[in-house]
């Protein structure tokens, strides 16, 4: 069995001088503008400042960006550790039920394997995406800068990540989770982590775009002859594969170029077809429940798609690959939205013609995804919350 190293790394981190509330931020990939603009109002040093190249920052972006980095880290903004550690990275929120939750992973420096290699496995096909944005990034910061998210077969992680480290840093975001940082420097608890880490294949949760750039940066370097450098791991947070340290909501579908009429006229084939009513956030729950998807109409009015057994005696159970099936001989523009009532208010507004609404994958879908090196359709998982970029940057020099 392929198995990936798991390196503890000196990072760099924020000085203690400066608040990860004020500095800290979103993933580069939900940020819109404004935004960017109110991170940096709230804070000149805020991490967007690097993290996030506009193209309104001219063609020179990236080299700023280079440019930023080092001059915090002149300024001691930004502080190199002494000696390299891995950091412990807690959530505490409340889920979609109401629940408080706590979960607990690690910060490293994940080996980047070739593609079909093992040891690290991706869990749903990509849709694409221009990559170039990220590995210029890279090529000027020689930074990670914002995490892979993994997901360790190991039993037994999360008892090895509990007791607390040196704490570094914390902050709340947007959604009121609260993030804390504590660092691991003590050898034989890092070799103990390096160990369970790196004795079983690691799952890609989040962040399948960046693990391929890595490996692509990696492909430079090696053709440059740096090989068995820093490039041959990327900065990835890793956590246990089990329910407890999991929460994934669903990913909905919205279609564009067809009306709900014309849509159900296809679903019908499929589906058993049934009234469902005015459509609100309650719908999160109740599509689990019935054990049915719920086709969203403009206007904000529902209809439940029960799957026929029978339809997909052969499709595996998840909602996408059933979708996927029973319109697999239609071309029709799909895109992805997270939160029922922004499908509902995306319908409305016009903005897609008609919305369903799936339900969230199972953790027993996951395990299996990786156990049989399956792949689900693409947008089939959200993991929530999400790390904030900032707290750990993880230097390639």
């Amino acid at each position: 069995m392929q198995v990936p190293r798991f390196e503890p790394f000196p990072a760099i981190r924020y000085s203690p001088a400066l608040s990860l509330d004020d500095v800290a931020a979103p993933p580069y990939d939900v940020l819109s503008d404004a935004d960017i603009e109110g991170l940096l109002a709230q804070h000149p040093r805020n991490i967007v400042a690097i993290d996030v190249p506009r193209e309104v920052d001219g063609p020179d972006r990236y080299v700023h960006a280079a440019e930023r980095l080092q001059a915090w880290l002149r300024d001691e903004s930004l502080v190199r550790d002494p000696e390299p550690s891995f950091t412990l990275y807690r959530m505490t929120f409340r889920d979609e039920a109401g629940h408080t939750r706590r979960t607990v992973g690690v910060l490293g420096a994940l080996e980047v394997v070739d593609e079909g290699a093992g040891g690290v496995l991706p869990h749903e096909r990509t849709t694409p995406k221009a990559k170039s944005d990220r590995l210029d990034l890279t090529r000027a910061t020689l930074a990670n800068l914002s995490p892979v998210w993994g997901l360790s077969l190991t039993a037994g992680l999360t008892d090895l990540l509990e007791a607390p480290g040196e704490p570094v840093g914390s902050c709340h975001d947007e959604n009121g989770v609260l993030h804390e940082v504590e660092r691991v420097t003590d050898p034989a608890r890092v070799e103990a982590i390096a160990a369970a880490v790196g004795s079983n294949p690691v799952l890609i949760a989040d962040g399948h775009h960046r693990y391929a750039i890595s490996r692509t940066f990696r492909d430079e370097e090696r053709a440059a002859g740096r090989a068995g450098g820093t490039s041959e791991l990327t900065l990835t947070y890793v956590a246990e594969l089990v329910e407890s340290q999991l929460s994934i909501d669903a990913i909905h579908r919205l279609y564009r170029g067809i009306d709900a009429d014309a849509l159900l006229g296809i679903l019908a084939d499929s589906f058993d077809l049934a009234d469902a009513g005015r459509v609100d956030p309650s719908f999160a729950q109740a599509v689990v429940d019935r054990g049915a998807l719920c086709l969203v109409r403009p206007g904000g009015y529902g209809v439940w798609l029960t799957p026929k057994p029978e339809v997909f005696a052969d499709v595996r159970a998840l909602d996408g690959a059933y979708l996927e099936h029973a319109l697999r001989h239609h071309d029709i523009d799909i895109a992805y939205q997270h939160g029922v009532q922004h499908v509902v208010d995306t319908v409305s507004s016009g903005a897609a013609s008609v919305g369903v609404l799936i339900r969230p994958t199972s953790i027993d879908e996951i395990r299996r995804t990786a156990n049989e090196r399956l792949l689900m359709p693409p947008k089939s998982t959200f993991f929530t919350p999400k790390l904030r970029t900032g707290p750990v940057i993880r230097p390639l020099t």
